[in-house]
């Protein structure tokens, strides 16, 4: 592949495009199947074709060495392919079943709640990004993992600085030495952090996903000490980033129509469905590569081994052949098809987890914010690509009403995760 890429492609990486992609993404849709004549990348965001490359067993996620990634990455179970990425999804799957995962939403209530209290607390503005949606993922997941709350903001911050490892290099020389070097900086603190608290749940095993991980075990097999390490950094920054993405852009779609804001505030039943839409509408998954290992047709485009391929889920998610008026946020549409947590061996693992947080967020800011309004100048968007989300955006409301968020009780869980 070269660096170099056709102008309609390279405009998804313009940062003047990233407050509304869409109507680039619709243009390269409509176009698609295709090979960009530029760079050799085989363009893919019609839904059926999406879908087709996500489950085609020709397609590898492993692009080292295709030159659509810069960052070096780990491998995980986002750049495995089978048998590898089939093992460690079931081993590491058993700790994130709906059955598991459901037991944390009274500690997930609980957060929302302080984040709450703490708005309140302030003046009648917030930058949502920093005070809410942001911190909410990071308590989950690090109380999950069992990270004490003093080592919550170092975790974040690391968190954002890999999030970098899964855009593609669109644009290039766009990623400084900088920005690889903190990085490879937040890569290593998270591997000794993890390494360390690996030991310690060895020794005196507690209520909390890391150890669920570390016992999880499928006729005598489990995860390597490296295996859990990767594992435990993959679930902190892709619940991480993701999920305050999904919130953030809920938030967003919310306030931009009050009547779908006004509809989930008198159904708080629709928040479920809401999230649906959200991850339909404005996902923060945008698009995700492969590489062809084996030959095959994509439409009338034939692709030969080794060639990328980018899958645009985002444009996918609003193509007219499946959702009628697609480009309508609407909550009650019912329609829970979707590629916001991609699709086939890749589906998200953390799906179940993503959409419980993001219906708690929502439910809560359409039932505590008495009169929010967006400061639409504050608005500004994360320099990512792939994920994409605000990181500030200003709300001013009347008050918040922190009673109008329920606590469904206290789990053992939850309260023996806290630390």
């Amino acid at each position: 592949m070269t660096t170099s890429l056709s102008p309609d492609l390279a405009r998804l990486a313009d940062p003047a495009v990233r407050p509304d992609p869409y109507g680039v993404l619709r243009t390269l849709r409509e176009a698609s199947p295709y090979t960009d004549p530029a760079s050799g990348i085989v363009v893919v965001g019609r839904r059926s074709d999406c879908e087709a490359v996500l489950r085609n067993p020709k397609v590898s996620s492993d692009r080292q060495g295709s030159g659509i990634t810069t960052v070096p990455q780990m491998p995980n179970l986002m750049n495995l392919d089978a048998p590898d990425h089939t093992r460690l999804r079931r081993l590491a799957g058993k700790a994130f079943k709906p059955r598991l995962v459901q037991q944390w939403r009274p500690r997930i209530e609980e957060i929302v709640r302080e984040l709450l209290t703490d708005i309140a607390a302030g003046e009648n503005t917030a930058d949502l990004v920093s005070a809410f949606a942001y911190p909410l993922p990071v308590r989950v997941i690090c109380d999950m993992l069992g990270v004490p709350r003093e080592d919550h903001p170092v975790f974040e911050k690391w968190a954002r600085s890999i999030a970098y490892t899964v855009d593609p290099q669109l644009v290039p020389g766009r990623l400084s030495t900088e920005v690889v070097q903190e990085v490879e900086e937040a890569r290593a603190g998270f591997v000794g952090y993890f390494g360390r608290l690996i030991a310690e749940r060895r020794h005196t095993p507690r209520a909390d996903v890391l150890s669920e991980l570390i016992s999880a075990e499928e006729q005598g097999d489990q995860l390597t000490e490296s295996e859990l390490i990767i594992t435990c950094i993959l679930l902190l920054v892709a619940g991480h980033e993701t999920t305050a993405n999904l919130i953030l852009n809920g938030i967003l779609g919310l306030l931009r129509h009050p009547g779908q804001l006004r509809l989930l505030r008198e159904r708080p039943e629709l928040a479920e469905a809401a999230v649906e839409e959200v991850l339909r509408y404005d996902a923060p998954a945008q698009m995700i590569t492969r590489i062809a290992r084996e030959p095959f047709t994509i439409g009338d485009t034939p692709v030969t081994p080794g060639t990328p391929l980018l899958v645009l889920l985002a444009a996918a998610n609003r193509d007219p052949d499946v959702h009628r008026d697609p480009d309508t946020f609407d909550i009650s549409r019912g329609d829970p098809g979707h590629l916001g947590f991609a699709a086939g061996p890749h589906f998200c693992l953390g799906s179940v987890l993503a959409r419980l947080e993001g219906s708690i967020a929502l439910n809560a800011f359409a039932q505590a914010f008495v009169e929010p309004r967006l400061d639409a100048e504050s608005l500004r968007y994360r320099p990512h690509v792939a994920v994409r989300g605000p990181d500030r955006m200003r709300v001013s409301f009347k008050e918040i009403r922190v009673d109008a968020v329920r606590v469904t009780g206290t789990s053992e869980r939850s309260v023996a995760s806290r630390g």
